[in-house]
């Protein structure tokens, strides 16, 4: 009766193919153009934390959206042209470097001492190589000194003076501490100092200072993937502290298997969670897709330990993710016929 009835055949020939379906596959959970390979992608962040429309004058908005877009274009121009996501990468983190709008490089916080320790990562998705600089006070780009300790070194992270001159000697270009030195930063030290003095707390979820850092996550037309962060760290911060961003696994992870991933935020949290390797390993060994594995980590399971903060991204099919669980994150991508930046939710 079956082999006389071809709807029935067809229809039964369906059911059997979705019961054997895995379980958790991407397919479930992605539709087409999910899967779909995007030519290229890039991803980038400025720092999350507390924002308010009301504290961002209309001008000072225009200037970050501007720096913001002119790192996309600077990158985007790369991939467009074949360069590699790494290339990308680093060109786009420079442009943030060099923006007093943002906590790293020329627009670092300052510790309570009334210096500028930086600190940076980089990782590529191929090798699952990265390399790291922590408490550099003369590099003008730390992410170029991270590169090249992945490049040009048997280590992953370098700190302190042996960084400064590790990047001497790769004839990365060397700058007076005094060009870290922007007059709204200090301002912001004076201000810390003064809540410290008046509530006992050196750092505050609540408190109105943003957690600053910029970071960069692409791939390419070759289907490679990379990531980047850089950071000053926290303002008022005392002996020597590093947070997550020179920290593989917590403020930047990248595996051409999953994703590339740039964090933001309290960064003792992201380095005790283990955030940026956390939501690799969610798509690696649960098949979670990337934008679902970025929620949970970031506004679920960071949130309700009481980290603060956020994570740009780009997965292996171009797909971008960018949640945080703080009132903003100066944020954006690009990829080929779209382009976002954003502040707010």
């Amino acid at each position: 009766m079956i082999k006389n009835n071809p709807a029935l055949c067809l229809l039964l020939g369906i059911l059997f193919l979705i019961a054997c379906s895995p379980a958790g596959s991407d397919t479930k959970n992605k539709s087409k153009d999910d899967l779909k390979q995007a030519e290229y992608a890039l991803a980038i962040h400025g720092g999350a934390g507390t924002m308010s429309k009301a504290n961002l004058t209309p001008e000072t908005e225009k200037s970050i959206r501007e720096a913001l877009n002119n790192a996309l274009s600077i990158g985007e121009e790369i991939l467009k042209n074949g360069g590699t996501a790494m290339d990308a990468v680093e060109q786009t983190i420079i442009v943030l470097e060099n923006s007093s709008h943002f906590n790293a490089g020329k627009g670092a916080v300052f510790t309570n001492a009334g210096t500028n320790e930086l600190d940076a990562s980089f990782m590529d998705g191929a090798t699952r190589n990265a390399g790291a600089v922590g408490g550099v006070t003369v590099v003008k780009n730390p992410i170029k000194a991270a590169r090249a300790v992945m490049e040009k070194s048997a280590h992953v992270l370098l700190t302190g003076e042996g960084a400064n001159q590790f990047a001497r000697e790769q004839n990365i270009e060397i700058v007076d501490p005094s060009y870290f030195h922007t007059d709204r930063r200090w301002e912001s030290l004076q201000k810390a100092k003064a809540r410290e003095e008046q509530t006992g707390e050196l750092f505050s979820i609540d408190s109105p200072f943003k957690y600053g850092t910029v970071g960069c996550a692409a791939l390419d037309k070759s289907g490679n993937l990379a990531a980047g962060t850089s950071t000053g760290g926290m303002t008022n911060k005392r002996y020597n502290r590093i947070g997550d961003s020179p920290i593989v696994g917590a403020g930047i992870y990248a595996n051409n298997n999953t994703c590339a991933i740039s964090s933001t935020g309290h960064g003792e949290f992201f380095i005790r969670f283990a955030v940026a390797y956390d939501i690799s390993a969610m798509m690696e060994y649960k098949e979670m897709p990337f934008q679902e594995a970025a929620d949970f980590v970031i506004n679920q399971k960071l949130k309700a330990e009481g980290g603060s903060g956020g994570i740009i991204g780009v997965d292996k099919y171009g797909n971008v993710a960018m949640p945080f669980n703080t009132s903003g994150m100066y944020r954006g991508y690009v990829k080929p016929g779209e382009r976002e930046v954003l502040i707010f939710r």
